[in-house]
């Protein structure tokens, strides 16, 4: 699994603990990491991804059916799941306001059910970090 996410485009670390069962990606200094990518590239080396937390840093808008969203670059962002957090960030909606946040943007189905990796993954704010 190492091998399959450092391969991935925008990767320099990738850092593996068969105790905890995590995993951390370090993006590349001016790299830009594909999630979906990654989550594919988990399914493809074998392995099931429990779930996938990231911390990203963005500006919130409304995607074009007016839910937030937090855009990351110009054409990538994330949908948020509707929980309490978003709401606190609703005034910043189309302001220069850059956020850091905390969130998850995958967890498997529970039961038995199989996971779709290529599903569209929305953002499930657990912590903002940072207004500035």
């Amino acid at each position: 699994m190492k091998q399959h996410l450092g391969r991935q485009s925008g990767v320099q670390t990738v850092e593996v603990s068969l105790l905890d069962g995590k995993v951390e990606v370090t993006p590349k200094e001016d790299g830009q990491i594909d999630p979906a990518q990654l989550l594919k590239a988990v399914y493809d080396s074998g392995v099931t991804a429990a779930e996938m937390d990231v911390t990203a840093r963005g500006k919130i808008v409304k995607d074009s059916s007016g839910s937030l969203a937090l855009q990351v670059e110009p054409n990538r962002s994330f949908a948020l799941t509707p929980n309490e957090l978003p709401k606190g960030l609703e005034a910043l909606v189309d302001t220069q306001t850059m956020v850091t946040v905390r969130g998850q943007l995958y967890k498997k189905p529970a039961g038995k059910k199989k996971a779709n990796p290529s599903a569209p993954l929305k953002l499930l704010i657990l912590e903002v970090q940072r207004k500035e």
